[in-house]
């Protein structure tokens, strides 16, 4: 993803639109901006840190950032018991 303009606290962060999938790997839900921490690329399967506190912590800019999102594993396999 490209932007013109976005928050400084997103400078020098990738950024991907990530879109959530289901068991089988059908889109479910509606897609999300993901910072990636991991050097992902277009049609990885990847893994989404979700959580505020985590994401903070990750890129360590304080308690006060916009990112929401990180991507922060790359899927090799998926094995359902």
């Amino acid at each position: 993803m490209w932007a013109t303009v976005k928050h400084p606290a997103f400078a020098g962060h990738p950024m991907f639109v990530v879109q959530p999938l289901d068991q089988d790997g059908k889109d479910v839900g509606q897609s999300f901006v993901a910072i990636d921490r991991v050097q992902a690329g277009v049609g990885d399967k990847v893994l989404v840190l979700t959580e505020g506190t985590g994401v903070r912590q990750l890129v360590k800019q304080g308690d006060v950032v916009p990112i929401r999102s990180a991507i922060v594993g790359i899927v090799d396999r998926v094995d359902l018991g």
